[in-house]
């Protein structure tokens, strides 16, 4: 078990992640207005590319270990990082420690970058111990929020995104049975078995009708993607969004 020490106070690193670089840029900046809005100083390393996952996953550990090289390097001078994706921080503090198992001086700064960085909502209440950003959406609307994989079983990921939710204006979150339940992604798992992918993320969208919410909060872009997309095929409005674009609309709201 790797120690994390407390991130109050410092200075914050933003690993974006490559999907939300090349696909929901606006969330990249959601995340920073609402940390700005916490009044933290955030910072931006310009090298940053992957973490690494999509490599590692499929079993590639040398070239996942390249890219993980860079990770550290880039990240070298962090104090605390923050992504808006689970399944990147999931990598970086679960499967760096054992990547670099065999490399000794690589691997003191694998733990020290596994032990700093944060979610985007956990890093919120469970770094900085608040609950409640006081925001309000423009208009009433209810929620339902989805558990992505990654971040559910490997970080626990649950209550802080909930939490946050709950504690902003004209959001009424809904309990929902199907929120653990996965969208059917799954990184590669949606390219290389495409056919059971569809089948599951089929299974999800019917799951979301019944719900009768009015979005789906979700704290990965990947989930958001794929979610999306189906319900675009079917002719339906996208209502995924990402946590952090939802805070920054509450905060921003408020502020008017």
């Amino acid at each position: 078990m790797i120690d994390r020490p407390s991130p109050k106070g410092k200075r914050v690193s933003l690993f974006v992640t490559c999907m939300v670089d090349m696909l929901s840029p606006q969330t990249g900046m959601s995340v920073v207005a609402v940390l700005e809005h916490l009044g933290l100083t955030v910072d931006f390393p310009a090298g940053q590319t992957c973490c690494g996952q999509p490599a590692f996953n499929s079993g590639y550990r040398d070239e996942a270990r390249q890219v993980a090289r860079h990770f550290i390097e880039t990240f070298r001078e962090a104090k605390v990082i923050v992504t808006p994706s689970g399944s990147c921080a999931a990598m970086v503090r679960h499967e760096y420690p054992h990547l670099f198992a065999n490399e000794p001086a690589l691997l003191a700064e694998a733990e020290r970058l596994a032990s700093i960085t944060w979610e985007f909502s956990e890093f919120i209440v469970d770094g900085l111990g608040i609950t409640d950003l006081h925001g309000r959406l423009p208009e009433r609307q209810t929620a339902v929020c989805h558990h992505a994989c990654h971040g559910l079983r490997l970080l626990h990921l649950k209550n802080a995104a909930e939490t946050l939710l709950e504690n902003t204006e004209n959001v009424t979150l809904q309990p929902w049975d199907n929120s653990e339940i996965c969208c059917g992604f799954g990184g590669l798992f949606a390219v290389k078995m495409a056919d059971v992918s569809g089948a599951m993320l089929h299974k999800k969208l019917t799951h979301i009708a019944d719900s009768g919410a009015d979005c789906v909060v979700t704290g990965d872009i990947s989930c958001l993607m794929h979610m999306n997309g189906g319900l675009e095929k079917q002719g339906k409005r996208p209502s995924v969004r990402h946590i952090a674009d939802v805070l920054a609309e509450g905060i921003q709201q408020k502020r008017e």
